[in-house]
C-alpha cells in the first residue's frame, strides 16, 4: 500500500509539470526539551490536508525517530507526534479530504534566527524548548547544503535507526550514504554508499517527506530497508536485507 501511494504521488507531480527534484526545504536542529537533549529535523512543504510541515525528532537518550506533522502561522509552529502505526497510516499515508486540526498538539514553537523556542505540553507536563539550527538543505532553487545534514528517517528497527547524509555534487543534491546508528550504543555501526565517481546523485530523493525515503518491513523474520532514489520516471527501491551472520545489511540480490 505505501509504495502504491508513493508511486501515485510521484505520477501526480510528473504529469503537473513539476520537477522530479525542487521540493526539498529541510533544516535540523539540536538543542534541549526540559532537561533532555534532542535532534529535530522539519520539513517545510505544502503536503494537502492543511499541512505545511512534517518532521523527524529523536531523544538522544533513546535514539527513536519520531514522525511530526503541523502547520506553520508566520514564525509560530504546532506539531503533533504520530503516535502508532495507526497513527502513521491515518495521517502521512492515507491523509484526509478535510484539513487536520492541529489544536492542541503538544508542540509549540516560534521561529527565530536561527533558532526555535516554545513549549511542549501534554497533560500536566510541561517542558521548555529551545533549539538552535545546525545544518539544512534547499532544492526549490539552485540547491544549498548547509553545514552536515544528516536526515534522521522515521524507519527503525528495534536494535538501529538510520540517518541519511546529504550532500551536493556536480549532479545536484542527494543521499551520499547511509548511517545505520544502533541505538543502544548511539554508534554508527554501518555505512552504505549511494554515490561514487561513476553513479549519478539519486539516492533519498523521491518523496515529498523525505523522512519516507527509508522504509523498513520485516519478511520471513527478517528486518528489510528499502532505500528511494529517483530516475526521472516513478523512482525505484533498492532493498537491504539484515545479515545476523555479519551483522551488516547487504543489498538484496
Amino acid at each position: 500500500m505505501v509504495r502504491q501511494f508513493v508511486s501515485a504521488v510521484f505520477c501526480l507531480l510528473l504529469l503537473s509539470g513539476k520537477a522530479i527534484a525542487g521540493w526539498y526545504h529541510v533544516e535540523n536542529y539540536e538543542g534541549s526539551i526540559g532537561p533532555n537533549p534532542v535532534h529535530l529535523s522539519l520539513q517545510t512543504y505544502t503536503f494537502g490536508n492543511g499541512l505545511t510541515i512534517q518532521g523527524s525528532l529523536f531523544y538522544d537518550a533513546k535514539q527513536s525517530p519520531i514522525a511530526l506533522y503541523g502547520k506553520a502561522n508566520g514564525t509560530s509552529i504546532a506539531l503533533c507526534e504520530i503516535a502508532d502505526d495507526k497513527d502513521f497510516q491515518r495521517v502521512i499515508v492515507q491523509g484526509s479530504k478535510t484539513p487536520f486540526d492541529v489544536t492542541g498538539c503538544p508542540f509549540a514553537l516560534e521561529l527565530g534566527d536561527g533558532v526555535l523556542t516554545g513549549s511542549w505540553n501534554k497533560g500536566a507536563d510541561k517542558f521548555p524548548i529551545n533549539l538552535k539550527k545546525v545544518a539544512g538543505f534547499d532544492d526549490t532553487g539552485e540547491g544549498v547544503v548547509d553545514g552536515n545534514v544528516e536526515i534522521p528517517f522515521w524507519a527503525q528497527t528495534a536494535t538501529d535507526r538510520f540517518a541519511g547524509v546529504y550532500t551536493k555534487t556536480d549532479d545536484q543534491i542527494c543521499m551520499k550514504t547511509m548511517l545505520v546508528i544502533n541505538k543502544k550504543r548511539k554508534k554508527v555501526v554501518q555505512t552504505i554508499k549511494f554515490v561514487s565517481e561513476d553513479d549519478y546523485c539519486n539516492g533519498g530523493m523521491l518523496m515529498t517527506s523525505i523522512y519516507w525515503n527509508v522504509q523498513k518491513r520485516t519478511e520471513r523474520g527478517k528486518d528489510i530497508i528499502s532505500v528511494s532514489f529517483r530516475d526521472g520516471r516513478a523512482g525505484y527501491e533498492e532493498d537491504y536485507v539484515f545479515d545476523r551472520k555479519a551483522r551488516k545489511y547487504r543489498l538484496k540480490k
